[in-house]
């Protein structure tokens, strides 16, 4: 019985880093997509792996559901689970995030001012960021955990930059007003990820603790 247990503790694991990566994907896809150009190819692709992760959070909450209903695990244990169950409603929201990222890559696909913005640069801040969550996860490492959440004030300082540059721009080329806000709802679409990574990484802190101490 023990035996059995552990093995699907680890397929638990084994599952979350199969989500972490189908959500860095996506995030990758999308942004690649907005800042190079439209590619019906890529935007198939982000609603196909969108797909994926709302399959897979499906899989995972049974996994978790069977462990608690049939092996009656010991208290850190239960936390884990309980806290795999949060975490996978965070990164349902990332494949969403990023699917309303490509909503805009339609009305980018001409803009010279994404090349100036570092957009791919906070993508892949964020990205990082949604890594080292599920990593925590699985290897129980609470200063990885830690780590995340001190990267959200990194992924906040893009968007406050990129808020204020936008803006400067818009004051000194107005027609091409409307071509920012869609650049800027982009990038905070990419600040909410980061919100959720740390959400994500929070939780990877109650399964360790016990408790949320960097709130």
């Amino acid at each position: 019985m023990r035996n059995n247990y552990e093995k699907q503790m680890e397929n638990l694991n084994r599952q979350m880093i199969i989500m972490g990566k189908l959500c860095e994907q996506v995030i990758a896809t999308a942004i690649k997509m907005t800042v190079d150009g439209t590619d019906e190819e890529l935007r198939q692709e982000v609603l196909e792996l969108d797909g994926e992760i709302d399959r897979k959070e499906r899989e995972i909450e049974n996994i978790c559901m069977k462990l608690l209903l049939r092996q009656q695990p010991v208290a850190t244990d239960l936390r884990m689970i309980s806290s795999a169950l949060k975490m996978i409603s965070d990164m349902e929201r990332i494949g969403d995030q990023a699917a309303d990222i490509v909503e805009f890559s339609g009305y980018l696909r001409k803009s010279s001012v994404k090349f100036h913005i570092p957009l791919k640069d906070m993508a892949n801040e964020v990205i990082k960021m949604v890594t080292k969550s599920i990593d925590s996860f699985v290897a129980k490492d609470l200063d990885m955990a830690k780590a995340v959440i001190i990267s959200d004030d990194v992924v906040d300082r893009y968007f406050d930059d990129i808020r204020k540059k936008l803006i400067l721009m818009i004051a000194k080329e107005s027609e091409d007003g409307e071509e920012m806000l869609d650049i800027l709802m982009v990038a905070k679409y990419l600040e909410r990820i980061g919100d959720h990574a740390t959400n994500i990484a929070g939780w990877v802190e109650y399964s360790i603790l016990g408790t949320h101490v960097y709130e």
